[in-house]
């Protein structure tokens, strides 16, 4: 989960694996794969470098490129 900030000031956790497109308009909208939107007070580089760190973290990326290479390899 990344933590983003609603116009508001409010803070809210989004499931980061959820979100399917980011938009700055300026406002940055973040839309999710269940069709969701939100506005954030955070720039679009700041919501995808949290989106990185969240990833790195719970090691999706490398175990997704281990699951690509063993099944390659069969």
């Amino acid at each position: 989960m990344i933590s983003v900030t609603r116009l508001n000031g409010s803070q809210v956790w989004v499931n980061a694996l959820l979100i399917e497109s980011i938009e700055e308009t300026p406002d940055t909208y973040i839309t999710l794969v269940t069709g969701k939107k939100m506005i954030v007070l955070e720039k679009a580089d700041e919501v995808i470098r949290l989106m990185k760190e969240y990833v790195s973290s719970v090691g999706v990326l490398g175990a997704t490129i281990k699951f690509q290479s063993t099944e390659g390899s069969s």
